[in-house]
């Protein structure tokens, strides 16, 4: 109900706007199904969620699922692996728990779990992508990153937890104020929308960072420096497939958070959210193709060098740190020469020497 609509001298005397708009918050929750007093307009999606594609998304997200898993521990890509299949096991539940609500709209508890699960889903997604970058830096020439490869992860994996915590929080004050308190259930809402917000702001950042470090290798690989390992895995067609499905995963889900920004800025129940078409276009398909794109193209059968150490350093691992390749001396400088240290990893330019730490 729009209660600017509501013509003040219709109100009993005395009556405060934020009663009034806790009174209705509170008989709406007590709303069990679709009645008279009850109608579908009065829920917050608005209308009876589509049957056969929330089963397909749900069916999809299981199957991206397990494949991650399956590729992963076969791999022993064990952090990658980790992230990617909570995500798609979270986005399962989310659209499992839809299924109720397309006979049932006012089912609170389906509800509660589709949108929790749905908001904070990408977020996990979002950290395997970010894992990435770090083993490229390493695999191609990590002299050319602007910061140490190893230290991507510390930046971008704690950004992105930060988003999710603001999220869940913004989700715990939503429910416990649907019952009563419609100001809370705001306070919410904008805690939701803050953390989708700096969500897009990480991944802007990634993207910058991954951008410039994309350009720099081309240059140095056009300047004729490049060692023929780097060449090598600069024209890998496997590699390039890797990157090409990571770089789609990270374009799918950026559209996502935008497109969820859109969406809860005008607070629960507005007309974007209500709008089922671009919710399945814009939410659930820019989520499940790049778990789709992440699951069938693993950097364990692509990338063996990503595979590589994260095998070496997963729980599997039984020497120390005498074969972890991010220890090894890397090449440092712009002139010519052999590469000077025996082990320096491949790939990087001539008589460089930057030692990378794990």
């Amino acid at each position: 109900m729009d209660l600017d609509k509501i013509d003040p001298p219709m109100l009993p005397p005395g009556t405060d706007p934020d009663d009034l708009e806790n009174l209705i918050a509170t008989y709406y929750y007590s709303c069990r199904e679709v009645s008279q007093f009850c109608p579908v307009e009065a829920t917050t999606l608005g209308y009876y969620p589509n049957r056969g594609i929330n089963i397909f998304f749900a069916i999809g997200y299981g199957i991206a699922m397990v494949v991650t898993l399956v590729f992963g521990l076969w791999k022993k890509t064990w952090s990658y692996t980790a992230f990617l299949a909570a995500g798609c096991a979270l986005e399962l539940a989310g659209y499992a728990a839809r299924i109720p609500l397309t006979d049932n709209p006012w089912n609170n508890q389906a509800f509660e779990t589709q949108i929790v699960a749905i908001i904070l889903a990408p977020t996990l997604v979002c950290i395997s992508v970010y894992l990435t970058l770090k083993h490229l830096c390493l695999a191609v020439n990590p002299a050319l990153s602007r910061v140490r490869p190893h230290l991507y992860p510390f930046v971008f994996v704690p950004l992105d937890v930060s988003c999710l915590c603001v999220q869940a929080i913004g989700g715990a004050l939503a429910a416990s104020g649907a019952r009563s308190n419609f100001a809370i259930v705001q306070h919410g809402n904008r805690a939701i929308l803050a953390g989708i917000v700096l969500q897009v702001v990480v991944l802007l950042f990634f993207g910058s960072a991954a951008g410039d470090y994309y350009l720099r290798v081309r240059k140095w690989i056009k300047s004729g420096e490049a060692a023929a390992e780097a060449l090598a895995l600069w024209n890998d067609k496997k590699l390039r497939m890797f990157v090409y499905a990571v770089a789609g995963a990270y374009s799918g889900i950026l559209i996502r958070c935008i497109y969820r920004i859109a969406e809860m800025a005008g607070g629960w129940g507005n007309p974007i959210m209500q709008d089922e078409p671009s919710f399945i276009v814009l939410e659930g398909f820019m989520v499940l193709i790049p778990c789709i794109l992440l699951a069938v193209f693993p950097p364990g059968i692509l990338f063996p060098q990503m595979a590589a150490r994260m095998s070496a350093s997963g729980p599997m691992r039984q020497d120390g740190n005498a074969q972890d390749p991010e220890k090894h001396v890397q090449p440092d400088g712009q002139g010519g020469g052999e590469q000077e240290k025996e082990g320096a990893r491949p790939g990087l330019g001539k008589g460089q020497a930057k030692e990378v730490e794990a």
